[in-house]
């Protein structure tokens, strides 16, 4: 088995090529899966409880996003073999798709991001087949009608890979809830992903983000609304590394 127990959730001890066969794999069973990526600031929601520890404890593939928690993991001498970040993953599971015909769905992100990942993304990797795209309203999760509304657009799409670039806890728990209700086989929690290929947010170069620093490069381009969150990441996780050692 390649899961192991990690702090407050568990984690798939995968490289990044070994997790793109996995969700190969799964794509073929047709069942309703889900992936969820677990950073720093995850983990520290993760200890409050609720909810989200339900929508790990039923994700299919739990795939560590972020160098600390590399680090953490070397610490307690139980090494995690590759950071697989969302950002990584995504551009590699679109390549994936256009060699097998696998088409797409993208959900999420500010009104048009997705629709121009979408659009990047079939340049960069001729045939891939994007099934639909949709960017839900500010608080579409109250919204039982544009829940609906959503969950049908995706069924009507019928891919067979959902991209849901929500947020934490946002995706995690709308995948946990509705992912059988859109019967795609596989559900991939991304974050910021599709503003990423979108050209909407700029990546940290390859040697930052090797080097754990990819949280310094977000935050110098979104102080305001970064800062705080990082900092507050930064001081929660280590009673929480404490904790689980």
């Amino acid at each position: 088995m390649s899961r192991i127990k990690f702090m407050n959730t568990e984690i798939d001890n995968l490289t990044l090529d070994e997790a793109v066969s996995k969700i190969d794999n799964i794509i073929c069973r047709r069942t309703a899966a889900y992936v969820v990526t677990p950073n720093v600031d995850h983990i520290v929601q993760l200890e409050k409880g609720g909810e989200l520890c339900e929508a790990y404890k039923n994700a299919d593939l739990i795939l560590a996003d972020g160098k600390p928690l590399i680090w953490i993991s070397k610490f307690y001498k139980t090494p995690i073999k590759e950071k697989i970040s969302g950002s990584d993953l995504f551009p590699k599971v679109c390549e994936m798709a256009a060699e097998k015909g696998y088409t797409m769905f993208f959900l999420g992100a500010a009104d048009g991001v997705a629709a121009k990942a979408a659009e990047n993304l079939k340049v960069k990797f001729p045939g891939l087949k994007v099934a639909g795209t949709f960017s839900p309203p500010y608080g579409f999760e109250k919204d039982e009608n544009m829940i609906n509304e959503i969950i049908q657009l995706v069924k009507e799409a019928k891919p067979d890979v959902l991209i849901v670039g929500l947020g934490c806890p946002k995706q995690e728990l709308f995948m946990y809830h509705y992912c059988k209700a859109m019967n795609v086989p596989i559900s991939l929690g991304l974050g910021a992903s599709l503003d990423f290929e979108a050209g909407n947010i700029k990546r940290a170069p390859k040697w930052m983000s090797d080097f754990g620093l990819e949280w310094l490069y977000r935050i110098m381009q979104d102080p305001k609304r970064l800062f705080k969150r990082y900092w507050n990441d930064a001081i929660k996780i280590i009673p929480i590394i404490k904790k689980y050692k």
